[in-house]
């Protein structure tokens, strides 16, 4: 689920849970220990999505200059 939603699983650009798992180990985002298995809540998934999205810039500055 978390690949899917991050755009690292079968269906994104990269096909490994390289990134899953590298946010785990950095720490970088909330997971659950259950037995050997890692499990990471979607309300994390979406605050990290949330945290890490870049809004367009909106001003546009005119790069056309007069014509004399």
């Amino acid at each position: 689920m978390v690949a899917r939603r991050t755009g690292t699983g079968r269906h994104g650009a990269p096909s490994s849970a390289c990134f899953p798992r590298r946010l785990i180990a950095e720490r970088r985002i909330t997971f659950v220990k259950v037995g050997r298995h890692v499990r990471i809540p979607e309300s994390a998934v979406d605050a990290y999505i949330t945290e890490h999205t870049v809004k367009p810039i909106t001003v546009r500055t005119s790069r056309l200059k007069a014509v004399a």
